[in-house]
């Protein structure tokens, strides 16, 4: 495993980890989900460049499309229901409620 390949595994295994095991407030889980995005970005565009693929070239800049539509949503929904419930922590939530 070359160390290029062992960073991008560590960086997505760690954001992983991070969103399993510290959920206690929403803001943490969005960055945890941004920092896995990033490491899927990072490793799509030295992907590409890699094997000098015209067609996969244009995989890293839909994959970042995407990740800026998710951070505008979850910050979003961070700030309803801050409003709502008055607090970002994901314990106090019930998901059954309207």
């Amino acid at each position: 495993m070359s160390p290029l390949h062992f960073t991008f595994t560590a960086m997505f295994t760690l954001s992983l980890l991070g969103l399993t095991f510290y959920r206690t407030h929403l803001l943490s889980a969005l960055l945890c989900l941004e920092s896995i995005m990033l490491s899927l970005f990072l490793a799509f565009s030295l992907c590409a460049l890699k094997f000098d693929s015209s067609a996969f070239s244009v995989a890293p800049m839909i994959l970042l499309t995407f990740s800026a539509c998710e951070a505008s949503i979850g910050l979003a929904l961070l700030v309803a229901t801050v409003r709502t419930h008055g607090t970002d922590q994901l314990q106090n939530f019930n998901v059954l409620q309207c």
